[in-house]
């Protein structure tokens, strides 16, 4: 991770879903709300004033003048191909949940799950990771044998390897986590790499993608994860 923040645009028609979500994202340094919108046509008028990383919309979002839903999913794509997508929503069905990834959206995430969560999914797609997770009871089983699994191999790492991965996956660069653990970047870089090794990943995204299906505990404050 470098240290340069991640952009957020926030959009909801609910003013304190707005403010709770600003408020659980705000203690994360690498993490910047640059404006949050009310419908699809304040949405759009900041995406095309502002250079925004990475959208969290709701779903249902009436009124607006481009609409919501699969129809303003669609608009975001076709306008802004580079812009990462999260869809923040109460609806847990399975099947909507794919045709919003047929239209090329990163993640879907239910409004249910803590804001962590969030913070590990902003992440997850600014790295090139996507996800779809829900809670219904159709996924359950799905879901449980991936946190078996993900269990598993957590296992296999030392203390200080899953630290470090901890630390990364909640948003510090390989400096920041040296300075925080009084160890050298080398050595941090190093732990770092065998801890990937050994959950059988190779790309920084796939990190974040582990972390994030398997439910790891990532503190939403980084600096107090070593207190």
């Amino acid at each position: 991770m470098s240290n340069m923040k991640i952009r957020l645009v926030l959009a909801d028609d609910h003013p304190a879903v707005l403010s709770g979500i600003k408020h659980g994202l705000a203690v994360l340094p690498t993490l910047e709300v640059i404006g949050t919108a009310a419908d699809s046509g304040e949405l759009i008028k900041l995406l095309d004033m502002k250079a925004c990383d990475v959208v969290i919309t709701d779903y249902a979002m009436p009124g607006g003048e481009y609409g919501d839903g699969m129809t303003l999913l669609a608009y975001l794509r076709r306008t802004y191909p580079e812009l990462k997508i999260i869809v923040f929503t109460t609806i847990e069905n399975p099947a909507l949940a794919q045709e919003i990834k047929k239209l090329g959206v990163h993640a879907v995430l239910s409004k249910s799950h803590d804001t962590s969560h969030l913070i590990s999914a902003v992440h997850a797609v600014y790295a090139g990771a996507t996800y779809f997770r829900s809670t219904s009871r159709v996924q359950e089983g799905e879901l449980l044998k991936a946190s078996v699994s993900g269990d598993a191999r957590e296992r296999t790492l030392t203390p200080r390897e899953m630290e470090v991965v901890r630390l990364f996956v909640s948003g510090m660069s390989i400096n920041e986590i040296a300075e925080r653990l009084h160890r050298t970047k080398q050595t941090i870089s190093s732990q770092k790499t065998r801890a990937m090794r050994k959950l059988g990943i190779d790309r920084d995204a796939d990190l974040f993608r582990f972390a994030y299906e398997t439910g790891l505990d990532v503190a939403t404050d980084p600096t107090k994860l070593h207190e």
